[in-house]
């Protein structure tokens, strides 16, 4: 039985006479007639007798009217889950993130995709680069967020933007009388700043060699983040990524890098792997918020 047949198998049942079931399938009473009896050639037997201008199921009709309604729901389920993927209403957006872009974008975007498509089941992660890369590659994550562009071949790396960088001093620190500082006012101070053969790190490096400064962290990190509770104990003085919403934290003062090198933003996507259309939206939303973020950052500049 056909998809069609069983829909007009179902609406007479439910109706019991022609002129109501045609009416709720919103067809003519010769075409639903037409496609009855199809069905019951296809299958061999018939359905309905006519009995007083009425249609009464045969036992045969009534031995699969059960099963009908169950596979009926089943294609108007199907039916419903291809539109709203085709619109992009259900589904699961997966996104990993290092902790600057997974703090400052994406709830900004996550909430603006929430707002139209609350529905969809949204995931976050926040992961290094080297295992954002990985999550890609399985399937663990559609979508990525990193400020790094620096990736393999298999890897594609959109630019969105670009960051620069922040001193964050421990409270009473005689730096905080500076609007501003350089990499020459760090020069003599215990740094906080990022471990070697990272981004960040090597955008550090070329600066102060450009400027003429030497810079050692007496402190390495990995995520920036991490950076907060050593600065807030007096251990030195963080040198990071002017992303995360650092004046939210207590007990630091932030203080903009002039002069200071750039690192970008990059949304990042498996070559391999196709994206879904909520994933699309959502690296839209994503664009759109860094934008907004950035937009942010310099009108405080």
């Amino acid at each position: 039985m056909r998809a069609r047949q069983l829909e007009v198998f179902i609406a007479v049942m439910r109706a019991g006479t022609v002129t109501a079931a045609a009416r709720m399938l919103n067809i003519s009473q010769p075409a639903l007639s037409q496609i009855l009896l199809h069905a019951e050639d296809e299958l061999g037997f018939t359905l309905f007798e006519r009995v007083k201008g009425r249609l009464r199921p045969t036992p045969e009709a009534l031995e699969i009217f059960a099963d009908a309604e169950r596979l009926s729901a089943g294609l108007e389920g199907l039916r419903r889950k291809t539109t709203d993927l085709r619109l992009g209403r259900t589904g699961l957006v997966r996104v990993a993130a290092s902790p600057p872009p997974a703090m400052a974008i994406l709830p900004r975007a996550f909430t603006a995709f929430r707002a139209q498509h609350p529905e969809i089941l949204l995931r976050s992660h926040s992961a290094p680069i080297a295992a954002i890369v990985d999550m890609l590659r399985a399937g663990d994550a559609s979508l990525g967020v990193a400020l790094d562009d620096r990736l393999p071949p298999d890897i594609e790396a959109e630019v969105i933007g670009s960051v620069g960088f922040v001193c964050l001093l421990p409270a009473g620190h005689s730096l905080q009388k500076k609007a501003e500082l350089t990499l020459a006012d760090l020069a003599a101070e215990e740094l906080i700043s990022y471990r070697g053969n990272t981004r960040p790190a090597d955008e550090l490096v070329h600066a102060a060699r450009a400027q003429g400064v030497a810079l050692s962290p007496s402190l390495e990190i990995d995520a920036s983040i991490s950076a907060i509770g050593f600065v807030q104990a007096g251990l030195g003085v963080g040198l990071v990524d002017a992303l995360l919403p650092w004046r939210q934290f207590a007990g630091l003062a932030v203080r903009p890098l002039a002069a200071g090198p750039e690192f970008p933003i990059a949304l990042l996507t498996s070559r391999a792997r196709a994206l879904s259309r909520a994933d699309e939206m959502m690296r839209e939303e994503i664009r759109t918020a860094c934008s907004a973020v950035l937009g942010e950052h310099r009108a405080k500049a």
